[in-house]
């Protein structure tokens, strides 16, 4: 008689510089393979997780979400303890939890919180490369602000996702959308959203860039928007300065 599984939902905070991405890959390391791969290891069964957010090559993560499935009985809560003890440094759970056997991540209603750091200043600072997209070109983060404004509420993001984008439908709908200084030398873009297309927070961030340089106004921004052509928006901002900050379900 097969033994009767539990459903168990993890966070999981990490740094993407090392890895090709959240989701599987042949011959990559993920952050999904290193889960499946410690999992499978320490609870001595075929363990798949399924995650709710498939972040890209070297994007970060404050408490990505994902789930599994186990016969293990260790309790739910605990599994978090026992897994940090294996995983590497830049991968950390943390908190596990017992679930409906049908939650799926994926399949509800949800909020997802991003923030973009631009470090703007005439010389890179070494401590900040890996998680800020370094520029010394001057950015106005009043005109960025500005411009980010006509992004929130429902749209067809089109000019705003990568022509490799396998979504369904290129709508999607922004709630929250911010440019703020962070002391003297950093610029936040925080945008909340119940989903993004393919690359559509870098996009945008590399958009509003734009918009900082002086080289778009948000009536540019609005009509960029209104074509749903990709060619018409900035260009996609790197990963590095990219990381999933919250993951809320309703």
């Amino acid at each position: 008689m097969e033994e009767k599984k539990k459903r168990v939902l993890l966070e999981v905070a990490y740094d993407g510089t090392a890895y090709h991405g959240w989701q599987l890959q042949p011959e990559s390391i993920t952050v999904e393979k290193v889960l499946n791969d410690t999992l499978s290891a320490l609870l001595k069964e075929d363990i798949k997780v399924i995650g709710a957010s498939r972040t890209d090559a070297g994007v970060h993560a404050y408490g990505n979400i994902a789930v599994f499935d186990t016969a293990a009985r260790i309790p739910g809560e605990k599994i978090s303890y026992a897994l940090n003890q294996k995983l590497p440094e830049d991968i950390r759970i943390q908190k596990s939890a017992e679930v409906a056997p049908d939650f799926h991540p994926r399949k509800c209603d949800s909020r997802k919180t991003y923030e973009y750091r631009i470090l703007n200043t005439e010389f890179p600072l070494p401590t900040k490369r890996l998680y800020s997209h370094w520029t010394y070109v001057p950015m106005d983060a009043e005109k960025m602000q500005e411009a980010a404004q006509v992004l929130i509420g429902e749209h067809d993001f089109t000019s705003f996702c990568s022509i490799n984008s396998q979504a369904e439908s290129p709508v999607r709908t922004i709630y929250d959308l911010t440019v703020r200084r962070e002391g003297e030398n950093e610029i936040v873009i925080r945008v909340t959203g119940n989903g993004f297309l393919y690359n559509m927070v870098r996009i945008i961030a590399g958009t509003l860039m734009e918009a900082g340089r002086g080289r778009l106004s948000a009536a540019d921004v609005k009509e960029i928007l209104e074509a749903k052509d990709r060619s018409k928006a900035g260009p996609t901002a790197p990963a590095c300065g990219l990381t999933l900050v919250k993951y809320e379900f309703l």
